[in-house]
């Protein structure tokens, strides 16, 4: 009898123990203060960053705003809320890595644009599966979520699965200047040009599984 009800003491402690760590991986992490840039690192052209009224604003030349993170983020669930003005260019870089200067080469990019020139829209994956007539208006508040599991991408806008990839194993660099391929990294926001002004705001990611 003894024996019975320690086994079973025991599975409960092991099933408890397995809840609170999925809970902790799934605990919801904010990745924007509303009043400054702490946490984040900029790597050319600050001038092209700023907060507004508890708004990250981007408008200026080519630049990059990187998220500062101890643990590079794996599989991973991030919202924001986003929006596009006139015009406008910007990107959602993740499993990306900071570096000086230019566009980043590791990683994907969840493309920003509703009216600019380029046709690759927003909620679209940049170049390996593109979106070119996205849910979202210019001067409007748009949700963009970005769920990373495995070799899976999925990219949500307003709740609308837009893209839904799986990465090929063995997947080979795109080239010389552009991996676009999974690995671990952190999310990074574009500076497109000093025409292009998008804000930003409840920015926030959580780890899974």
């Amino acid at each position: 009898m003894k024996s019975t009800w320690l086994s079973v003491s025991l599975g409960c402690l092991l099933v408890c123990s397995i809840a609170a760590v999925s809970t902790a991986e799934e605990k919801w992490q904010s990745m924007f203060n509303g009043k400054d840039l702490s946490g984040w690192k900029i790597n050319e052209n600050e001038d092209s960053w700023r907060v507004e009224d508890g708004v990250i604003v981007s408008g200026g030349p080519r630049s990059h705003l990187f998220f500062e993170t101890k643990k590079p983020f794996k599989n991973f669930h991030f919202k924001a809320k986003v929006k596009t003005t006139k015009g406008s260019n910007a990107g959602i870089y993740f499993h990306t890595r900071f570096q000086k200067e230019g566009w980043p080469k590791y990683g994907y990019e969840c493309q920003v644009n509703v009216s600019h020139k380029d046709k690759k829209k927003s909620g679209g994956l940049y170049s390996v599966k593109d979106v070119f007539d996205p849910p979202a208006k210019d001067d409007e508040w748009y949700v963009q979520e970005i769920i990373v599991k495995g070799k899976n991408i999925k990219l949500i806008l307003n709740g609308k699965t837009l893209v839904d990839y799986t990465e090929p194993e063995n997947q080979k660099a795109r080239d010389k200047n552009f991996e676009r391929r999974l690995d671990s990294g952190t999310i990074a926001l574009q500076a497109h040009d000093p025409d292009s002004v998008v804000y930003f705001k409840d920015l926030k990611i959580r780890r899974l599984p």
